[in-house]
């Protein structure tokens, strides 16, 4: 029992031994991991100052950043691994890190699918921050674009966080890529009216519209006979922000409205003609007693010619 008691005595003090041996090398850690949570953030702008006297590109600027921030975090990773383990070898580092790397990329590949689709977003710059964009089912002002996710602000004001992976494997549409961006409006004028004045009034009022733009011109098309009306296709070009263009939209219609009532030009209700009859009287699958009786009078008519 004495033996035992003191092997368990012996092993506690090689236990407390090592760890206040080890205790330095855990302290200098935590201050590297400290030092490097605090430098990071003027390494970060230390970056962005010398990147922006490089380029002028917001999207090189803003992945060059996020670089220098990932690997001032790989570098004091690196240096707490050195300080916690002094005799590992560089041989063992890369053994370790070929044992884990499958295990890793299970457990993190979505973490990696949006970094590298973040970092080929920068790089191939699809979009930029501030453009209004549509892609799946999401569409706003990009805001931000991170190395995992891009921030989008939608036209209600709240702030949608899309995975990187998404944005990279969907299509893009960017609505503020060009200067300019058309809109097609539809009105329908009913059959008596003059098709020529009518193309003439409709493309007048929409250019004198405060936001239409003077180029692209106007352009006015008449579509196709409709049920009650010949449909007109009125397409003007405004500013391409979603503002500009739902308030021109509002501000066309409300023209065209008013132009139409004072040259009396009628914006038809959907017309529908219904035609009555007797069911009895007409039904062809039962005679009824008018049909029979005819009948029986052309077979007289027809025996008094033979």
């Amino acid at each position: 029992m004495a033996a035992v008691l003191e092997t368990i005595q012996q092993s506690l003090l090689e236990l407390l031994a090592n760890t206040i041996e080890f205790l330095p090398a855990i302290a200098l850690s935590i201050l590297v991991i400290l030092a490097t949570r605090f430098s990071a953030l003027p390494i970060r702008r230390l970056t962005r100052t010398v990147v922006e006297k490089i380029t002028s590109n917001f999207s090189l600027q803003l992945l060059a950043v996020q670089i220098a921030n990932v690997g001032v975090w790989l570098l004091g990773i690196l240096l707490c691994g050195i300080l916690l383990f002094p005799n590992l070898g560089l041989g063992d580092i890369i053994a370790l890190v070929g044992l884990s790397s499958v295990a890793v990329g299970f457990a993190f590949q979505d973490i990696f699918k949006n970094f590298l689709a973040g970092i080929l977003l920068l790089l191939n710059q699809p979009f930029q921050v501030g453009d209004q964009i549509i892609v799946s089912d999401y569409e706003g002002t990009v805001e931000t674009i991170d190395i995992r996710s891009t921030k989008i602000r939608n036209y209600q004001g709240e702030q949608i966080v899309v995975p990187n992976a998404v944005v990279f494997t969907n299509a893009i549409e960017v609505l503020t890529e060009k200067a300019c961006r058309r809109t097609d409006l539809g009105i329908g004028l009913d059959y008596n009216t003059s098709l020529p004045d009518a193309r003439e009034l409709l493309s007048r009022v929409a250019r004198e519209v405060d936001g239409v733009l003077a180029e692209p011109q106007v352009e006015v098309d008449i579509v196709e006979f409709g049920a009650s009306s010949i449909d007109f296709v009125v397409r003007y070009w405004t500013r391409p922000t979603q503002a500009i263009v739902r308030r021109t939209r509002t501000e066309v219609i409300m023209a065209l409205k008013a132009a139409c009532d004072r040259t009396g030009l009628n914006i038809p209700y959907p017309i529908r003609t219904v035609y009555f009859f007797d069911q009895q009287q007409f039904a062809d699958a039962t005679p009824t007693r008018q049909q029979a009786d005819n009948g029986k009078a052309n077979q007289e008519v027809a025996s008094d010619f033979n």
